[in-house]
């Protein structure tokens, strides 16, 4: 989620500057991106309880890895 910060922190900026179209679109941006990736997160939960972990994963000590 670095992008909707960077626009977040585009917008304080350029609102501090007086520059209001662009501070504006800014935050806009910050706002949709922030409610997309909140959404790929939410979905992203909903998968993992609905389709649920088969518990098959790999433990990096069932490997055999010597270090």
């Amino acid at each position: 989620m670095t992008w909707p910060v960077t626009f977040f922190t585009v917008a304080l900026v350029a609102g501090l500057f007086g520059y209001g179209g662009i501070a504006a679109d800014s935050a806009g941006i910050a706002q949709l991106l922030c409610l997309f990736f909140a959404g790929l997160g939410a979905v992203s939960v909903l998968l993992q309880i609905a389709l649920g972990d088969s518990g098959q994963r790999e433990r990096s000590e069932d490997r055999n890895l010597r270090f």
